[in-house]
């Protein structure tokens, strides 16, 4: 019997002291807090991220870093989780200060402002079914997803976690951000 790691795991290592968000839930803290000016609406958004779950016994998942090429989307054109963008844009509201061009974030985002969406999107699917919404750059799909050829299973992982019509619920998602200036240059 496997134990599934605790969000605590998540922080422990790297020493950082995570916040919480007092309506959302979402859990923060910078590694590095970056220069110039912050991302707006609308505008495109460049980053690498390392993403993890907080279950499983391989809770890794997917890292930007290891192929060379960051995600980039267009702040609120609805491409992309919730908590991928807040952590981004922040809230006044919630206390969570915007990212600036190479902050590094780390932030544990509530299966509220993940996937859990596709899921609820698609209806009551049978596990036999096909989402065309848990495919990368199909219509419909939320990003950050992982490339289906990824050559160490990293989409299969994802899969199983947030978009498995037989898994009853999501577990959150723990993600590393850099975030880039303007050209998205590495």
């Amino acid at each position: 019997m496997g134990i599934a790691p605790k969000i605590t795991y998540a922080r422990g290592p790297n020493g950082l002291t995570l916040q919480t968000a007092p309506i959302s839930g979402i859990q923060w803290a910078d590694a590095k807090v970056g220069s110039g000016e912050s991302p707006q609406l609308g505008s495109t958004a460049s980053i690498d991220y390392s993403m993890a779950s907080t279950a499983g016994r391989f809770p890794s998942i997917y890292s930007t870093k290891d192929v060379g090429q960051p995600y980039r989307w267009k702040l609120g054109d609805g491409s992309t989780i919730k908590g991928i963008e807040l952590a981004i844009l922040g809230s006044e509201e919630e206390g969570i200060p915007p990212m600036k061009p190479g902050g590094v974030r780390r932030v544990i985002v509530p299966a509220s402002l993940g996937y859990i969406s596709l899921i609820q999107q698609s209806g009551s699917l049978s596990p036999g079914s096909k989402n065309k919404k848990c495919l990368p750059d199909n219509e419909g799909s939320i990003g950050p997803i992982p490339p289906k050829d990824a050559s160490d299973g990293a989409y299969q992982r994802w899969y199983q976690f947030y978009c498995n019509p037989r898994i009853p619920y999501q577990p959150d998602l723990v993600l590393d951000l850099k975030l880039y200036g303007k050209r998205g240059a590495r």
